[in-house]
């Protein structure tokens, strides 16, 4: 429960001010519930006072610090598997360009340092515009949107299925100019922004579970649970097929993944009741920073309760993504890849590579035969040094501007020649473990 502090008339800094408490509840939309500017205009009617401050932790600024992506590890495996769900016409082409494909899958979270206005190209905070039913009041086209809404309040609020839909509609101008570089580009870039619209936490101002006493619930959702589950999950889904209407599919899953949202927070609640605030969290260093996360023992209870959802949104991407990326170059005429490709043909080791791949696809063992391009980099770059466990009042390390690792950012450093895990918790010594990757 958050707090509403009122401050009398003759306050000059809160002296004196009455705390009053703020119920904040789930609809069956599945968003967090916003105090608007109209109840607040009606309750400051209501108790006769001149001036109200909220303290409440961003209430009404939940878009200041958008929510972060799928972790490196997520948009890469989304990348890579769409690729196998392609047909033949394509298929060559884009396993011949799949290392640079994933390369550049997370390239929208790595310019987001350089470019304020591309974070909010990742997420839609659609409980902004309605709790119960916001798909009922937003229109799918964005110049309608922006019409009914104002622009500055799609950007301030967030912008992902028109960033899924334009990056789609350059991406079939690059198939008609066969431009390989933005091909792959565009193509890498397409599937980062399908792959967002797929984590039900990224369509809501109670984003990271700020706003309900959960903080560090995404990392714990797109980054954690996926690098330690990988193996468990299963990847093998339905191939590409041509979408008659690409806004209507994409809505679509912003739609599933908007009805995620009551179960992702109240599993975290059920599971935290078996563990204390000092065991529930860790700090953690990764990629050169310390950061409070979810304790490992708490990631895997939660898995328990909420794997199966983590595992069929990752497993629902790809086939999204390889979706537009035929439609895409079914509308740019379907195009002669072969064309672009020197040779024309894969050559027999790239043949019996894909081959074996496909296979692994089918029988879902990617993951455990250690084929996915990504999980060979985070093998040695995921490295986790948990240092000691969280106390209850710690703050929580800030949101960092990109989504590698459980929060932090960039691309995922090069291999070390050795992997260095240091523990160390409150009732136990020190205990170091070293190994060659």
């Amino acid at each position: 429960m958050y707090k509403i502090r009122v401050i009398s008339a003759g306050s000059r800094d809160g002296d004196g001010g009455r705390v009053w408490p703020l119920k904040l509840s789930f609809g069956p939309g599945r968003g967090f519930r916003r105090a608007g500017a109209g109840w607040l205009f009606s309750f400051m009617q209501k108790i006769g006072l001149c001036r109200l401050a909220l303290v409440v932790g961003g209430l009404l600024a939940g878009s200041a610090r958008p929510a972060l992506a799928w972790g490196v590890l997520g948009h890469r495996v989304v990348t890579q598997v769409a690729v196998y769900g392609l047909p033949a016409p394509m298929q060559a082409f884009y396993y011949r360009h799949l290392p640079a494909l994933v390369r550049q899958s997370t390239a929208p979270d790595e310019r987001r340092a350089q470019d304020p206005a591309e974070a909010l190209r990742h997420v839609i905070y659609l409980d902004h515009y309605a709790e119960r039913n916001p798909f009922a009041k937003i229109p799918r086209g964005f110049d309608e949107a922006a019409t009914k809404f104002s622009a500055d309040t799609l950007a301030k609020y967030g912008t992902l299925p028109w960033a899924v839909l334009d990056t789609q509609e350059k991406l079939v101008a690059a198939f008609r100019a066969r431009d390989t570089l933005d091909i792959v580009r565009l193509s890498a870039e397409l599937s980062f922004y399908a792959a967002d619209a797929c984590v039900p936490l990224r369509t809501t101002l109670n984003y990271d579970g700020q706003l309900t006493g959960q903080a560090g619930l995404l990392g714990l959702w797109e980054t954690q649970l996926p690098e330690r589950f990988l193996d468990k999950y299963k990847l093998f889904g339905p191939g590409a097929r041509e979408l008659p209407d690409p806004a209507a599919a994409v809505w679509a899953v912003l739609q599933s993944s908007y009805g995620f949202l009551t179960a992702t927070y109240d599993l975290e609640t059920k599971v935290a009741k078996g563990f204390t605030p000092r065991t529930k969290y860790a700090f953690a260093h990764r990629y050169g920073r310390t950061e409070r996360r979810y304790a490992d023992a708490f990631a895997d209870a939660y898995e328990e309760q909420v794997g199966g959802m983590v595992a069929f949104r990752l497993k629902e991407a790809a086939p999204l993504v390889a979706s537009l990326w035929l439609t895409a170059w079914t509308q740019a005429g379907k195009p002669d890849l072969g064309a672009l490709m020197l040779p024309a043909r894969l050559g027999k080791d790239e043949k019996e590579r894909l081959t074996t791949e496909l296979k692994a696809w089918k029988a879902n063992t990617l993951a455990q035969d250690r084929l996915l391009l990504a999980q060979q980099k985070q093998a040695v770059a995921a490295e986790t040094d948990d240092i000691e466990a969280a106390e209850a009042d710690a703050p929580a390390t800030p949101a960092a501007p990109a989504s590698s690792g459980a929060v932090g950012g960039g691309v995922a450093p090069a291999a070390a020649a050795k992997v260095k895990v240091k523990i160390k918790t409150p009732d136990a010594g020190s205990e170091k473990v070293k190994a060659k990757p």
